[in-house]
């Protein structure tokens, strides 16, 4: 289905005659809370964002029993294509026309940086879960109204690289997505080399997205760097990582480093061709009881377990629609604050809370990709290392640039 058709049915199904804002602040103001998700449906994200991303989000409204103070719970999705104008243009008119209360951001930082703005210029809520760039919660930060939920480039880079980097692989080369995503999660992860003392010896820029990485990977190998920094995700991560193996790059001694992997790239990759992957992950689903049976039952709808985005957009629909409920009402300022009070706990979550730059803070896990011999079932992909605590995975709100938040 089109952009054009899917927003117009949207419409059609959501449209209230002379309904009031959704941001006036006196209860819920509208005849339905309506969540609005913007998301990569058919491009390099889609299969770890997508149509797995509403069902998450749906489960989260099922869970709350599909009402808040008798008023119905509204669910729209739309696909932003990968471009930001698209993504802008769909919250404009949610914003003005539908009177969304909340919109749900996916994968990609470009949208999501975009999304952020006009989300704050409209008095609506706004929870990122795909984006990485920490400009999210840095000189982007919207703290009023905008949330970054489930990772960002420095919880990523704070786990991989740093880990990698202690274990004595020093030199590095940075395959990079050229968006914003990609620079900034390179720029994070290349800070995090040098202050454990290693060096930076190249980078090299790939156009987003790109079936073929071959150049790039025999840069990255006449390099001679013990790592190559992949700075990519979706299916850019999988066909670098098949292209170095076609190339004999791990097998000559050069290793990968997977800076944003998903449990759904190591299913399309195979265990053959991932096994041995270091990545930083914000969720796995057979990390404890409460992951496991949330994530069964996300199966049982979609056929596969969730990936960090999906199970991460579960939880911010679930705690945003909480905190409607707590504060009673939908005007986004008062929600966003009331969700900054409370202890996110929850399928996904651990130790989370909500800093006042939006930031939610979590535990996030140090894992390995299994061998085809260490996994005994379809999914069992991860060991975990280590758990790394929120407040040594992100970046503090000190070191940070969001100077709203620091006047809070």
């Amino acid at each position: 289905m089109t952009f054009l058709k899917t927003v117009l049915l949207a419409s059609a199904a959501t449209a209230m005659a002379g309904a009031a804002s959704a941001q006036d602040g006196g209860g819920i103001s509208n005849d339905a809370v309506k969540i609005g998700m913007i998301l990569d449906m058919s491009g390099a994200y889609s299969s770890l964002d997508g149509q797995g991303s509403v069902t998450a989000v749906q489960m989260a409204i099922d869970e709350m029993g599909g009402k808040i103070d008798g008023k119905p719970i509204e669910l729209l999705s739309a696909d932003h294509q990968n471009k930001s104008d698209i993504g802008t243009s769909i919250a404009r008119q949610w914003a003005d026309q539908d009177h969304v209360d909340l919109i749900l951001g996916g994968a990609n930082s470009g949208v999501g940086i975009a999304l952020q703005g006009i989300t704050a210029e409209k008095n609506v809520a706004y929870i990122n879960n795909g984006g990485a760039s920490n400009a999210l919660t840095n000189e982007n930060c919207a703290p009023e109204t905008g949330l970054h939920w489930t990772y960002d480039t420095d919880a990523l880079a704070n786990g991989t690289a740093v880990a990698m980097v202690k274990e004595g692989n020093k030199s590095w080369y940075f395959i990079t997505a050229d968006y914003t995503f990609g620079h900034n999660l390179e720029k994070t992860a290349a800070n995090a080399v040098k202050a454990n003392g290693g060096e930076v010896v190249g980078q090299v820029a790939a156009p987003f997205p790109t079936p073929d990485f071959s150049s790039f990977l025999l840069q990255a190998q006449g390099s001679g760097a013990q790592v190559i920094g992949l700075a990519n995700a979706g299916t850019d991560t999988q066909n670098s990582v098949k292209q170095a193996q076609e190339f004999g790059i791990v097998q000559s001694g050069q290793k990968l480093a997977s800076l944003l992997l998903f449990i759904t790239d190591v299913d399309a990759l195979g265990l053959d061709a991932a096994q041995g992957l270091t990545l930083t992950t914000g969720f796995y689903w057979d990390f404890d009881d409460k992951a496991r049976e949330w994530s069964a039952k996300f199966e049982e709808k979609t056929g596969s377990k969730p990936s960090m985005v999906q199970a991460g957009m579960y939880s911010s629909a679930l705690q945003y629609l909480k905190a409607v409920e707590a504060a009673g009402t939908d005007d986004a300022k008062k929600v966003i604050a009331q969700l900054k009070t409370m202890p996110i706990e929850d399928a996904f979550a651990r130790n989370g809370k909500v800093r006042a730059d939006g930031l939610m803070v979590h535990d996030m896990y140090l894992a390995q990709v299994k061998t085809p011999d260490e996994s005994k079932e379809k999914w069992d992909y991860y060991k975990i290392i280590r758990t790394i605590p929120g407040d040594q995975a992100f970046q503090s709100i000190e070191n940070g640039s969001c100077e709203a938040a620091k006047k809070m």
